[in-house]
């Protein structure tokens, strides 16, 4: 695929958007950009949301902070000036919605007038749906693999913080690719281990390593987000992508019942403790708390609600709620 070649691609909120030439400069909302990453395209920067700080979130940034990627810190606080002295040809965001950006106001993006391609990480869409839509737009901006996401995407003179860090080339796995552009059913990156496919193969393998530990135990998993000592989010399974698709794989996850809010129910730790939970599943991102008041022997498991979106990310999440549920 050639820099000079038209790009084109419809988002998750239905924008048709497009570029005389495929977007070489991409800036992205940290989970976005570490999925992309992961898939074969560097981001010259991210950014984070409403929850993030000053500095990287360990548990949505995958191995950006490791090479070098730079954070701009929160998205709604990112200063125009700044932003466009990245020159970005493309800002990636997510949406949970199916209408905004999750990360950072459109009217900014519009003002740098690039394309803003928003993707679905809610419950719109199952877990393989989102992956195969991060897949298909790393697909778009990927050019012969590092070309156009690496040196030559920073400013002449710099060095790449990326240069000396193997890129994954993705490859298409599965039924027909329909043009350069769009494929189906997943695109996958080799770089988890020799061969072709070999990320999708990790991936498939974590799923039956995970069905097969869940099988053996039986265990109920309880999802939450801490809030401090009097508070906490219970996680409804079937609201999250990642957790219902952990429920289709036999894990027995514990809903927190009727009360207020789509997503989380939101109570006390007391509350918690009456599911009785053999394992919790606790949000490890920087904003949240870890678990309070929880009955001995329960065991503990960290949780990112925001995972990166690449079969990479997931099998190394599949494979550590494995092992935590192994007896």
């Amino acid at each position: 695929m050639s820099g000079a070649q038209a790009w084109g691609f419809t988002d998750d909120r239905g924008a048709q958007l497009g570029a005389a030439r495929v977007p070489r400069r991409v800036v992205a909302y940290v989970r976005a950009g570490a999925a992309l990453y992961d898939l074969g395209v560097i981001p010259v920067a991210v950014y984070g949301s409403g929850h993030d700080g000053d500095a990287y979130d360990p548990a949505k940034a995958g191995v950006l902070e490791a090479v070098g990627v730079p954070y701009l810190g929160p998205g709604r606080a990112l200063d125009e000036a700044a932003l466009r002295e990245l020159r970005p040809d493309v800002v990636v965001d997510v949406t949970y919605d199916g209408k905004s950006p999750y990360a950072l106001d459109a009217a900014l993006v519009e003002r740098l007038g690039v394309p803003l391609v928003a993707l679905s990480v809610g419950n719109q869409l199952d877990l393989p749906a989102i992956l195969d839509r991060f897949a298909a737009l790393a697909a778009g901006l990927r050019i012969d693999g590092r070309e156009g996401v690496g040196p030559e995407a920073t400013d002449p003179g710099v060095a790449d913080p990326a240069a000396s860090v193997p890129v994954p080339v993705p490859v298409v796995v599965g039924s027909d690719a329909v043009g350069p552009e769009i494929v189906t059913p997943v695109t996958v990156s080799p770089g988890t281990g020799p061969g072709q496919g070999a990320a999708l193969a990790e991936f498939e393998a974590a799923e039956a390593a995970l069905r097969e530990a869940a099988a053996r135990s039986g265990l109920g998993v309880l999802a939450l987000s801490g809030a401090g000592p009097e508070q906490v989010h219970l996680a409804r399974p079937h609201a999250w992508p990642e957790l219902a698709w952990l429920a289709g794989l036999g894990v027995r996850l514990l809903d927190p019942g009727p009360g207020p809010g789509a997503n989380w129910l939101t109570a006390d730790w007391v509350r918690a403790a009456a599911l009785r939970p053999d394992l919790v599943l606790f949000d490890n991102r920087e904003h949240a708390t870890p678990p309070y008041a929880l009955p001995g022997g329960v065991r503990l498991a960290p949780w990112s609600p925001e995972t990166p979106p690449s079969p990479a990310a997931y099998a190394r999440f599949f494979r550590d709620l494995a092992e935590a549920l192994a007896p």
